[in-house]
C-alpha cells in the first residue's frame, strides 16, 4: 500500500504539532502568571507588625502625608516614616517639670514602636508597594508632574489596612503615559485624596492644561524605563 506522506513529511507534520501544543501551552501559563491579580499583586494586604489607620490619620485627622512620608517630592523612593516621626505625637515627655501626655502613649499597638525608638532599630515594616527591580521609577518626578497618590495607590485615606490597589504593571503604567492627562492634576492638589474638578471643569481638560503647562512628554521606549 502507497504512503500518504513521506517519511520527512510525516516529521514535519508531527513537529509542527507538538511546536502548536507546546505554544499554546507556553501561552496559557504566561497569561496566567502575567496577567492575573497574583503577578500583579493586587489586593495584597498584609499584616503589619504595628497597625496603622490612613483613614483614621489622614481620612479623620486630615495629617498631610508628607509629615511620614518627608522625601516623596524630592526622591526617587517614598520614605517610610521612622519611629521617631510616630513619636512625636504619640510619646510622653517631661517638659518643664511637667508630665506631657501624647496621644494614647500606654496604647498596647504602640509597644513595638516604642521599643524601636528606644533601642534605635526600624519597624520591620512589610513592603507592599514594589515595581520589579529592572524598573526605573521615580517617585519625585510624578509627584511634581500633578500625578496624585490617588493615582497610584488608590483611596488611600479610606484605607484602615494599606492593600496594593493597583496593577502597577507594565500595560499599566503605559497606559498613562500614552494619555497622561486622565491622571494629572494641578500639583498644588498632588495630596489632596478628596480632590474634585471645579464645577464645570472635566478632569482631563484640567489634565490637559497641566501637561501643556508644564510640557509633560513620558517615554514610551524601554530606555524610559528599563536603564
Amino acid at each position: 500500500m502507497a504512503l500518504i506522506f513521506t517519511p520527512r513529511t510525516d516529521l514535519l507534520a508531527r513537529q509542527v504539532t507538538l511546536g502548536v501544543v507546546l505554544g499554546v501551552h507556553l501561552f496559557a501559563v504566561a497569561w496566567y502568571y502575567y496577567a492575573l491579580p497574583s503577578y500583579t499583586r493586587v489586593g495584597y494586604m498584609p499584616e503589619q507588625p504595628v497597625p496603622f489607620s490612613h483613614a483614621l490619620h489622614i481620612g479623620q485627622l486630615g495629617m498631610h502625608c508628607q509629615y511620614c512620608h518627608t522625601h516623596v517630592a524630592e526622591s526617587p523612593h517614598s520614605n517610610v516614616p521612622t519611629s521617631e516621626t510616630c513619636m512625636n505625637c504619640h510619646n510622653k515627655q517631661a517638659v518643664t517639670g511637667k508630665i506631657w501626655a501624647g496621644i494614647k502613649p500606654d496604647s498596647p499597638y504602640l509597644s513595638q514602636v516604642q521599643e524601636s525608638y528606644a533601642r534605635g532599630n526600624p519597624v520591620p515594616w512589610k513592603r507592599i508597594h514594589k515595581v520589579p527591580d529592572y524598573v526605573y521609577f521615580n517617585h519625585a518626578v510624578h509627584v511634581n508632574r500633578g500625578v496624585s497618590c490617588v493615582s497610584c495607590h488608590g483611596q488611600i485615606n479610606e484605607m484602615p489596612v494599606v492593600w496594593h490597589a493597583k496593577e502597577l504593571s507594565m500595560g499599566w503604567c503605559l497606559n498613562c503615559h500614552r494619555a497622561p492627562s486622565e491622571n494629572l492634576r494641578p500639583p498644588s492638589e498632588v495630596y489632596n485624596m478628596t480632590w474634585v474638578p471645579p464645577a464645570g471643569e472635566s478632569p482631563r481638560k484640567i489634565g490637559e492644561s497641566v501637561k501643556d503647562r508644564l510640557q509633560i512628554n513620558p517615554p514610551q521606549t524601554c530606555q524610559g524605563c528599563h536603564r
